[in-house]
C-alpha cells in the first residue's frame, strides 16, 4: 500500500525495470559476449570508476538538517489509507523531530505523474495526461492537508523543476559510462508498469474467453513487449551495494526488510531497462539527445528525492541526510535501483529506508475490484483527524500487514482517547476536585524523595506502586524517543497507554474525592495527588503532540502549558520531587472547552472510496 507507485500492484522481489535481455550477439566458437560489454553502436563509454567519494551533506550531531520523504503517490487514482499511512509515518517522525529542536528538517511528498497507464487512463477518461494528472494530484494534496500531515515540500514530476533534475541525473549516468543501448523482451504489466518474470503469471481467460497471461498477484493482464531501450548497469554494483549495507546495519529498517535486501543482493542482479520507445510512452520525460525513447516512469519518480533538495546545484546542503518512508512492495526500487542510481551519478546513498507493510480489510487486500478501497476523506470524516491518525499510528506494525475494520477504529479511539486520555483529564480538573482551577502544589512530606520505593512504609503517603508509576513516566520520553528512533512509532504509543491507565489507577487508588479538605493534612495529599496526575498528563500531551497534534494542542492549553514550553528539551517531571522548583506550580488552569476527545459511534456503513476523477 505505502508505495511510491501506491496503487498497491508490484510486490517488493519483483524487478519491474529488470529487462528480460535478448541473447547477447556471439563471438565466433558461439561464446556470448560479456553481458556488460553488449550494446552495439549505441553503447556508451565503459563504467568508470568513481574518482572522488559521492558527494555528501557535512552536517551531522544535534543541530544538523534532515529530510524525510514519503513516496511519490501515482496519480492514477484518488487516495486511500495506505497512501495516508506512508505519510502519517513520515509526519509523525517529522513532529517529533521538531519537538527535540534536532535541527533543520523538511518533510516532502507529492505525486509522480508520468507513466503509460496515466496515459490510458487519460484516454479512456476523454481528457489528456495533465488535466488528469492536475486533478489527482490535487485530491492528494488536500487528503495530506486535511489529515494534517506538516509536509513542507509537494513535489509533481510534472514540474519544469523536477524535469531538469531529471535530465541532469540522466547525463550524469551517461557520462559516467552507466547506460548502453540493448534490445530486451518479455511480460509487461501496464496496471504495475513493470516486466513480470514467467514464475509470476499464470493462464487465464480475458472478458472475450480468449487465453492470456496474468499477475499471480494482481491478476492484471500482461502483454508479450520486445524494444530497443536503455540499459543500466546494475550488474556492475552488486558489490558496492553489498558493501554499502554491510557498512550500515540501519540503513533499512526494521531488520527483516534489511535481510531481505542482502538476500536479494546474494542473487543474480540483471541490468535494467530505464528508457522505453517514444512510440509506446509519449506522457514521460525524453531521453536527452535521443527523441525516440522516454526515461522510464520508475527513474523519473526516484529523482523526487533529489529535485527537491535543489539538485544539481544545491542538494550537497541537505543529502545524502535523507530518510525515505516506502512501502514494502518497492523496497527494492529504493534499496537496490535507488542506491545504484545515485553511485552510478556520483552520489552517496541515502543514510536511511525506513519500511513499512501493508493495510487489508477484513484480511483482504485493498482493490478496486473487490470495492473494499478505504477513503480517507470519509475515515477522517466520521473518526476526527486526530482519532484516524491515532488509530494508524498505533495499529499499524511496520514488519507485517495489518487489518482495517470499521470496529476496530472505534474501540481503539474510544478506550484510549476518549475514556484514559480523555477521562483522566476531565477527572483531574474537575470543580468539585480542583475548586481553585490551579495546578496545586506538590508537598514532599506527603510523596518524599526515595532510594528504593520498596522501603516506604511510614515515610509518607505514597505506596510502592506509587513510586514505581512515576518512575515508569518519568522514564517515559526516553522511551518514546528511542522508539521514534528506531520506527517504532506503535511501541511509543503502547507505552503511553500504559503510562496513561496506571495514571488512572493511582487516582482511582487514593480517591481524592473522599478527602478531607478542611484538614491541613488531607489538603496537602489531595494537592499532591493532583500534581502528579497533571504533571503525567503533561507528559503525556507533550508526548502525543507528533501523533494527535490537536487533541495535544487541547491538552496542554488546558494546564495552561505555554507554546515555548511545549518542547522535548524542556520536559521535566515532577522537579518538586527532585528538589527543584516547579514553574507550573500555583498556575491558573487554561479554560475548560469540553470533553477532550468526544467518544466514536459506530459507522453504520464502511468507509469505502467513492470519489470520482
Amino acid at each position: 500500500i505505502g508505495s511510491l507507485r501506491q496503487n498497491g500492484a508490484c510486490a517488493a522481489a519483483r524487478s519491474p525495470l529488470a529487462a528480460a535481455a535478448a541473447p547477447p550477439p556471439a563471438l565466433p566458437g558461439g561464446s556470448p559476449l560479456p553481458r556488460r560489454l553488449y550494446g552495439g553502436a549505441a553503447m556508451l563509454r565503459p563504467l568508470r570508476r568513481l574518482s572522488r567519494p559521492p558527494r555528501r551533506a557535512a552536517a551531522t550531531g544535534p543541530g544538523r538538517r534532515l529530510l524525510l520523504s514519503t513516496p511519490i503517490f501515482y496519480a492514477n487514482g484518488p487516495p486511500h489509507i495506505g497512501h495516508l499511512y506512508s505519510a502519517l509515518l513520515a509526519d509523525a517522525l517529522h513532529r517529533h523531530r521538531r519537538l527535540r529542536g534536532a535541527g533543520p528538517g523538511r518533510l516532502s511528498t507529492g505525486t509522480d505523474e508520468h507513466g503509460l497507464k496515466i496515459q490510458q487512463a487519460a484516454a479512456a477518461a476523454g481528457t489528456s495526461p495533465p488535466e488528469l494528472c492536475e486533478r489527482v494530484s490535487s485530491l492528494f494534496h488536500q487528503a495530506l492537508t486535511h489529515a494534517a500531515v506538516s509536509f513542507t515540500d509537494f513535489t509533481r514530476t510534472s514540474e519544469p523543476r523536477h524535469q531538469r533534475a531529471v535530465r541532469y541525473f540522466w547525463g550524469a549516468l551517461r557520462d559516467g559510462g552507466a547506460l548502453y543501448k540493448g534490445s530486451y523482451e518479455g511480460w509487461y504489466c501496464t496496471p504495475e508498469e513493470c516486466f513480470l518474470p514467467e514464475s509470476q503469471l499464470t493462464e487465464h481467460r480475458d472478458a472475450q474467453g480468449r487465453p492470456c497471461k496474468v499477475s499471480l498477484e494482481t491478476g492484471h493482464q500482461v502483454h508479450w513487449t520486445k524494444e530497443e531501450n536503455y540499459m543500466f548497469r546494475l550488474s556492475a554494483f552488486q558489490d558496492p551495494l553489498r558493501k554499502w549495507l554491510r557498512d550500515n546495519p540501519q540503513a533499512i529498517s526494521p531488520h527483516p526488510f534489511y535481510q531481505r535486501v542482502l538476500h536479494w543482493l546474494e542473487e543474480d542482479l540483471p541490468d535494467l531497462s530505464v528508457s522505453r520507445e517514444r512510440s509506446r510512452l509519449q506522457w514521460g520525460i525524453p531521453v536527452p539527445s535521443d527523441s525516440t525513447q522516454t526515461i522510464y516512469v520508475w527513474v523519473d519518480a526516484l529523482v523526487n528525492y533529489l529535485s527537491v533538495v535543489g539538485y544539481p546545484e544545491t542538494h550537497g546542503e541537505w543529502w545524502p541526510a535523507v530518510h525515505h518512508v516506502v512501502g514494502k512492495d518497492i523496497l527494492k526500487f529504493h534499496a537496490v535501483y535507488w542506491p545504484a542510481l545515485l553511485m552510478a551519478a556520483g552520489l552517496a546513498p541515502p543514510e536511511r529506508i525506513l519500511v513499512h507493510s501493508h493495510w487489508t480489510v477484513h484480511g483482504q487486500k485493498m482493490s478496486k475490484s473487490l470495492g473494499n478501497v478505504i477513503d480517507p476523506f470519509a475515515c477522517i470524516g466520521q473518526y476526527t483527524v486526530d482519532g484516524f491518525r491515532y488509530f494508524l499510528l498505533r495499529q499499524g506494525v511496520p514488519e507485517r500487514d495489518c487489518d482495517y475494520y470499521d470496529e476496530k477504529v472505534v474501540k481503539v479511539v474510544n478506550s484510549e482517547l476518549a475514556d484514559a486520555l480523555g477521562g483522566l483529564l476531565n477527572r483531574s480538573t474537575a470543580l468539585s476536585i480542583n475548586p481553585s482551577n490551579t495546578y496545586p502544589c506538590f508537598s514532599e512530606s506527603c510523596f518524599p524523595k526515595v532510594l528504593d520505593y520498596r522501603e516506604t512504609k511510614g515515610m509518607g503517603r505514597a505506596s510502592a506502586e506509587d513510586y514505581e508509576f512515576v518512575a515508569s513516566v518519568a522514564s517515559l520520553p526516553l522511551q518514546v524517543a528511542n522508539y521514534f528512533e528506531g520506527f517504532q512509532i506503535y511501541k511509543a504509543l503502547e507505552c503511553i497507554v500504559l503510562c496513561v491507565r496506571q495514571t488512572n489507577s493511582f487516582f482511582q487508588r487514593h480517591r481524592p474525592w473522599k478527602l478531607n479538605r478542611k484538614d491541613p493534612a488531607e489538603q496537602l495529599w489531595l494537592d499532591t495527588i493532583i500534581h502528579v496526575t497533571l504533571e503525567c498528563l503533561r507528559v503525556y500531551g507533550t508526548l502525543l503532540q507528533p501523533v494527535i497534534p490537536h487533541t495535544a494542542d487541547r491538552l496542554l492549553s488546558r494546564l495552561a502549558v505555554e507554546p515555548e514550553e511545549r518542547g522535548l528539551s524542556s520536559l521535566t517531571f515532577l522537579a518538586r520531587y527532585n528538589g527543584k522548583s516547579c514553574p507550573f506550580e500555583g498556575r491558573q488552569l487554561g479554560p475548560d472547552t469540553g470533553i477532550l476527545f468526544h467518544r466514536l459511534e459506530k459507522s453504520r456503513q464502511p468507509q469505502i472510496e467513492t470519489k470520482k476523477l
